[in-house]
């Protein structure tokens, strides 16, 4: 028990110390747009590309996108339910800058789905990979900015997105 105490107080440290910040405006709307980015009706208009240009590494992208997403979202449910971890703004007291879509923080959704996109198009198109690996960390960053994940929330949602990136791969590539 004493590593998880030790973590949560790391993570409590940086959150507090991000806080302090997210008074100045511009980097909450910053935050806020990207963000955004990640909500979900981005990656349906990606889909929607892939399968519209009909090319074999289209469809391979699109079906590595698809088996991500099938192995993410309960994944990323049942951790959610299982672990139970309060929002900053529960746990702290702190008001968030934006209205989560549910209670608990671990982990992290937005990021997790924004690594599993950033890491499987850049499988397929490693050009894009410093553009893509930066977007997903900045919408990481921006979900701690907004007061509604810890970093450690963000931290393992980043892995867990970027493992089952490698895992759909391993399924439908080999």
């Amino acid at each position: 028990m004493k590593v998880i105490d030790t973590i949560h107080q790391f993570d409590v440290s940086v959150f507090l110390w991000v806080a302090e910040r997210k008074a100045k405006k511009t980097l909450v709307r910053l935050a806020r747009m990207t963000s955004k980015t990640a909500d979900g009706p981005l990656y349906l208009v990606l889909g929607a590309f892939l399968v519209a240009g009909n090319q074999p590494q289209q469809m391979a992208l699109f079906y590595c996108l698809l088996l991500g997403f099938a192995l993410e979202r309960p994944l990323y449910l049942i951790l959610k339910n299982l672990f139970r971890r309060n929002r900053p703004e529960a746990a702290l007291n702190i008001p968030s800058f934006v209205i989560p879509s549910d209670r608990f923080s671990f982990p992290s959704g937005h990021t997790s789905a924004a690594f599993l996109v950033a890491n499987l198009v850049s499988a397929f198109h490693p050009d894009l990979t410093p553009f893509l690996l930066t977007w997903a960390t900045l919408v990481g960053m921006a979900r701690v900015v907004l007061g509604v994940h810890f970093p450690t929330d963000t931290l393992i949602g980043a892995l867990m997105g970027s493992l089952l990136a490698i895992e759909s791969m391993e399924i439908l590539l080999k």
